[in-house]
């Protein structure tokens, strides 16, 4: 058994359910559509964003309706957020599979997120689920801010560790924070304690975006650095912390090198260089553990079950992974 697969253990069964009822929510008359939604179901990942709703509900009881709406919820939410990220990006993969855009084309693609966008909207207006659908609604409001903020900022790399985070905490950990407060809310936790597991979940989702810079940089042996980030003009923290502690001629170096060489190897691992010389990695690393120990100090409030221990497991497994 796998580390997601222990982790997962209190809610398997409900994770099991989910599945059928998730198909049943994709299903279309359109025939085309239909064809699309078996694709997206066929090449789904981890499944960590339905794990955190229900292992974040049934902390406080036993798992209601209104803990499925939640989860197939924010996977349809977050499903249409994908398909048009590809379209956005002009990416032709995810997960090693061809992206909705690749094999169907743009205009598809944006229907097809449009499509899910209404689903979720439906799924949560139907059940008489409203706030569910705001928690879930505001996070998909931040993470279009988030990318635009990015955006904005990679034209003129200017970026400073404060703008950094509002870009992290808007982009990532605003749909692992709404998982956490949607599942509370399923549950009928009180205002107070959903706003605690909303912080839980974004404090986590911080971490786990920090772990993502890391991995351009060629952590844990994973091979060779990646460098990607910086092929697309993102500053990431471990860059941000290192152009920091710099001159103003090693600093214009580097800048010049992520606007104007990003796309040459050599340049690309002499900023790589730069990075870790100037101990940017390290800095990451302990800002990592800072928000994974915020993050654990906050279940230590919430009722102690083995699904607060499961919650616990996967803020670790969050630093710890491998990819």
């Amino acid at each position: 058994m796998n580390q997601i697969e222990l982790i997962q253990q209190p809610i398997a069964s409900e994770m099991e359910t989910f599945e059928g009822k998730f198909k049943d929510s994709m299903k279309s008359n359109v025939q085309l559509l239909d064809k699309i939604m078996q694709y997206i179901v066929k090449r789904k990942g981890k499944q960590m964003r339905p794990m955190l709703v229900f292992l974040s509900a049934k902390m406080f009881g036993e798992i209601q309706d209104a803990a499925y709406t939640a989860a197939s919820l924010i996977e349809l939410l977050h499903t249409a957020t994908l398909v048009h990220d590809d379209v956005v990006d002009d990416s032709l993969q995810r997960r090693g599979y061809f992206s909705v855009n690749a094999l169907w084309k743009n205009k598809i693609a944006v229907l097809v997120g449009d499509y899910l966008l209404s689903r979720g909207l439906l799924l949560s207006v139907n059940q008489n689920q409203f706030q569910l659908l705001k928690i879930v609604s505001n996070a998909v409001k931040e993470m279009s801010e988030g990318e635009l903020l990015q955006i904005e900022k990679a034209r003129r790399l200017d970026i400073q560790e404060n703008i950094y985070y509002d870009i992290i905490r808007q982009k990532t950990a605003s749909l692992i924070a709404s998982c956490c407060a949607a599942g509370a809310c399923a549950a009928g936790a009180d205002e107070k304690t959903i706003e605690k597991m909303r912080l839980f979940g974004e404090l986590t989702g911080i971490a786990f975006q920090i772990k993502d810079d890391l991995f351009d940089y060629g952590i844990d042996d994973i091979g060779k650095p990646l460098g990607i980030d910086i092929k697309e003009k993102k500053m990431t923290l471990p860059l941000i912390f290192a152009l920091q502690q710099s001159s103003y001629l090693e600093k214009r170096s580097i800048i010049n090198i992520v606007k104007n060489n990003n796309n040459d190897n050599k340049k690309v691992q002499q900023v790589i260089d730069f990075v870790i010389a100037k101990g940017g990695i390290e800095y990451a690393i302990k800002a990592m553990h800072h928000y994974r120990d915020k993050a654990l100090n906050l279940l230590l409030e919430l009722p102690q079950n083995k699904c607060n221990d499961s919650l616990a497991a996967l803020v670790n497994y969050t630093v710890e992974r491998k990819k």
